[in-house]
């Protein structure tokens, strides 16, 4: 029986990056003989085993052997006649097929320390082609590893669009997209993901409403870079810069859907693409059974990002509506999420990147204007009972976001 790390633990070390889940295979040995040992069994697809003291996975080395469509479709042989080279063969890439013994020699029978210097992404055998996950698996890590300058190699890319055109995607289940996709928003270059997915064919069958939006024009005056995909992928790149949660890069991932679906005689102007994109949207959240609170935030993004391109503009009385529709006072932590979407959409643009986005903190004190005037405020409250209550605050909140509005445009216009 021998033990070997394998993995991303042994990729991560090789390029000098932080080890966090070490995981091992074990050559020769039986499920009993493990349990002997006072190992715990986890695996439901195939023999996986927690360490009793270090609680870290052990898998028996094993083949698999495709037996249906999907990723489920396997049939697995984990015997301990199965040799540690057979077990690395059936892996994604090479970079993630090399192996660590006891001594701390390399085992690397399929290249990957020369793709890792190469900075490629490359298959290890046809048998990627079997598993579909594997699609997202790689755009996933072409995100991770882009600041690097990791691409994916071609014939790997080609197998990928081979994968796709075959229909191998229809068979993975809402959990396993919406799992990868968001591990991909929480990468350095959420972007590359969408890239690497919309290159392989991948997107228009996965995120028809996202592949649509490339090859859109915009206005220029407003949009230099034009390509609304091209936007997107921009906005992206801010939400990273500014160290946005993946809530709120998901939000800024769907702002625009409606601008893949503008009437082509209006093009390239979009009015109306906020409410247009609404049910895009919540199609999509629905379609991936996407969390309430990322989705709640993706449709006050969509729905309300240009009303905060132009807050300053906004009277009073719209300015207290909008705070209301926003559920600002009682949600300040979303209304901050949203206030953070609407910069990135603003500084995603060709030459915008740097440019000031002072909306964020005006919409953010006309909240605190607001939020401070309560019914101890009022004069006649006692006298004050249900709608009139609410009707009197709301009045009081006009008139402190009219004095706020009227002291912030003195202070402006005298700098």
């Amino acid at each position: 029986m021998k033990t070997y790390l394998v993995g991303g633990a042994v990729r991560d070390a090789l390029l000098g990056r932080a080890v966090t889940d070490r995981d091992w295979v074990v050559v020769g040995a039986t499920p009993a003989q493990l349990l002997a040992q006072g190992f715990k069994a986890v695996g439901h697809d195939f023999p996986v085993f927690l360490h009793p003291q270090s609680q870290e996975e052990y898998a028996l080395a094993r083949t698999e052997r495709k037996s249906g469509m999907g990723y489920h479709g396997f049939m697995c042989d984990a015997t301990p006649v199965i040799s540690l080279e057979q077990d690395l063969e059936r892996r994604d890439l090479t970079i993630n097929a090399m192996a660590q013994d006891d001594k701390g020699n390399i085992i690397d029978p399929y290249g990957g320390q020369a793709d890792l210097n190469a900075k490629l992404l490359r298959h290890v055998s046809p048998a990627f082609g079997e598993d579909p996950l594997r699609v997202l698996r790689v755009a996933r890590f072409a995100a991770r590893y882009a600041s690097l300058g990791f691409k994916v190699a071609h014939d790997t890319m080609m197998l990928m669009q081979n994968m796709v055109k075959a229909g191998e995607l229809q068979h993975l289940t809402a959990e396993r997209v919406w799992l990868e996709t968001h591990k991909a928003l929480t990468e350095n270059h959420p972007d590359v993901y969408i890239e690497v997915l919309r290159e392989s064919g991948a997107l228009q069958v996965l995120f028809p409403e996202l592949a649509q939006l490339f090859g859109v024009p915009q206005r220029p005056e407003y949009h230099p870079e034009i390509d609304t995909g091209v936007h997107l992928l921009m906005c992206l790149q801010v939400a990273v810069k500014n160290q946005l949660n993946p809530r709120t890069r998901f939000a800024v991932l769907l702002h625009d859907l409606g601008k893949g679906i503008t009437p082509k005689d209006i093009l390239p102007r979009h009015i109306g693409h906020e409410a247009r994109g609404l049910p895009l949207v919540q199609a999509l959240c629905a379609r991936y059974k996407v969390p309430k609170d990322y989705q709640q935030l993706a449709e006050i993004v969509c729905v309300y990002h240009l009303e905060c391109h132009r807050v300053v503009e906004l009277q009073a009385k719209t300015l207290w509506h909008k705070l209301q529709q926003l559920d600002a006072l009682r949600r300040p932590e979303r209304f901050e999420e949203f206030l953070q979407a609407c910069k990135a959409d603003a500084q995603g643009r060709l030459g915008w990147e740097n440019k000031p986005y002072p909306q964020v903190e005006y919409f953010r004190q006309a909240r605190q204007v607001a939020a401070a005037i309560s019914p101890k405020d009022l004069t006649n409250v006692s006298e004050l009972t249900g709608q009139a209550l609410g009707d009197a605050l709301s009045l009081a909140r006009i008139h402190a976001l009219q004095q706020f509005k009227k002291h912030y445009q003195q202070e402006h216009h005298d700098g």
